[in-house]
């Protein structure tokens, strides 16, 4: 119906002259493959088209071979039970440097050495979880003797590896670590296939993890053997006056250098946090060295970008904020010049495996 108001008449375009892009129905008895599904779910709406476009951006990305992918995860992906997805991308090449949380790649190692989790039932309560040694993460369990077979195996690799001149960083301690995994052959994860791929993995926000915990009383206790001090006599400031030898420094040069070294970079981001921000400022960080130095490095920004995070944009943090945000401060190329990004507002176990499978559907054929 036309409404007609004061001094203006509406015209009513037919959208197909004006060059929009029609949408169709859906009809699953014509997709016969994840991706035939994902390029359908494109021509729909809402949180599937996403999906569906993300789909597309995510395999030109991975098909061009001029383009380096960074992936970056929070969260509890790895107990959330996803990480033989992220060892399919390292193990196929699709993937060329990590940036994870410490936490996320603790939990891995349990699953590497062969440990397992459990499922959360309800009825149970914290308190007894905490008596029985279960460390609950929203509906999963991670047992604590997991995480003490995880000391252990970090302790071996730092008592069997000299602590390189410089001192050790987050990408040096998991590639130690990977292979040692790669050795013992118990099991799937990240570590050990980017350890068998030669993929970086760097860990930000180190000492926020079960891996800097153990690192830091593996110091601790060296200080005391080698001292033959009584720990139990110790105040918390002998206890902890003990640095271990790390230098978060060596991380961020050596990220710079690989990025440095791409022809053109990409990101592929599950959730958001510290792995995405720490990841995306590598472009700012040349910048800022070009203002403060009087070098002149080529800045790099992000040809292409995939995200899947639940977090809205309108809470303002950088979790949930867009690529295109992310264009003002240099992260990133603008859309008009050739940049590709697509965004899916979901959990990720519920669109990740399905995204994948596609990808891998798509290069396969």
């Amino acid at each position: 119906m036309q409404h007609d108001c004061p001094g203006r008449k509406r015209q009513l375009h037919d959208g197909q002259g004006d060059g929009l892009i029609p949408l169709e129905s859906l009809d699953l008895s014509q997709t016969n493959s994840f991706a035939e599904l994902l390029r359908a779910m494109s021509k729909t709406a809402f949180s599937g088209r996403q999906l569906g476009e993300a789909f597309d951006v995510l395999t030109e990305m991975s098909r061009n071979e001029k383009c380096s992918i960074v992936l970056t995860i929070s969260g509890a992906m790895t107990v959330a039970k996803q990480g033989r997805i992220f060892c399919e991308l390292i193990d196929r090449g699709i993937v060329n440097c990590v940036v994870a949380t410490g936490a996320l790649i603790a939990h891995g190692l349990s699953e590497s050495i062969g440990m397992t989790h459990y499922r959360y039932e309800a009825s149970d309560s914290d308190e007894q979880l905490f008596e029985q040694g279960y460390n609950r993460i929203y509906d999963t369990l991670e047992m604590e003797s997991n995480l003490n077979h995880v000391e252990q195996m970090i302790r071996k690799v730092l008592n069997q590896t000299e602590t390189p001149a410089r001192g050790w960083s987050s990408a040096r301690i998991c590639k130690e670590i990977g292979r040692e995994l790669s050795k013992q052959d118990q099991g799937v994860g990240i570590l050990r296939s980017a350890y068998q791929q030669n993929v970086p993995v760097f860990i930000p926000a180190f000492t926020d993890s079960e891996i800097g915990l153990d690192f830091s009383t593996w110091a601790m206790k060296n200080h005391i053997d080698k001292n033959s001090l009584d720990a139990s006599s110790l105040s918390p400031e002998e206890v902890f006056s003990q640095v271990p030898p790390f230098n978060p420094f060596i991380d961020l040069q050596q990220y710079a250098q690989f990025i440095s070294e791409c022809q053109q970079i990409g990101i592929f981001t599950i959730g958001g946090g510290v792995p995405r921000n720490w990841a995306q400022q590598v472009g700012p960080y040349f910048d800022i060295t070009n203002d403060r130095l009087g070098t002149t490095l080529t800045p790099p920004k992000f040809q292409y970008g995939v995200r899947i995070c639940p977090e809205p944009v309108h809470w303002g943090g950088l979790s949930g904020c867009t690529y295109t945000e992310g264009v003002s401060w240099g992260k990133f190329v603008p859309p008009n010049e050739g940049g590709r990004y697509a965004e899916v507002y979901s959990d990720a176990t519920v669109v990740l495996p399905l995204l994948i499978k596609a990808l891998c559907e798509e290069l396969d054929a």
